[in-house]
């Protein structure tokens, strides 16, 4: 893998990185789980009790910046 100098890239240049990397993530994660359901389903025959098939929760798209928008719960403090 090439090695990139963080340093010298721009603020825009780097949350374009932080969001390839996360998309790219994002799409691993999905292929290896993908993966390990069928592996999963062709082992199940050999199972003596059938393998309850979990559905998979959508892999969440939330980016850092719409994370900072959202208002957050503000605590009340006990007097």
């Amino acid at each position: 893998m090439a090695k990139i100098d963080l340093d010298s890239l721009s603020i825009e240049e780097l949350a374009g990185l932080r969001e390839h990397a996360t998309d790219k993530l994002f799409e691993k994660v999905a292929a290896r789980r993908a993966e390990l359901e069928a592996e999963l389903e062709k082992l199940a025959q050999y199972g003596k009790l059938p393998v309850k098939k979990t559905e998979s929760a959508p892999v969440p798209k939330a980016k850092k910046s719409e994370e900072a928008k959202e208002p957050k719960e503000s605590v009340a403090k006990a007097a």
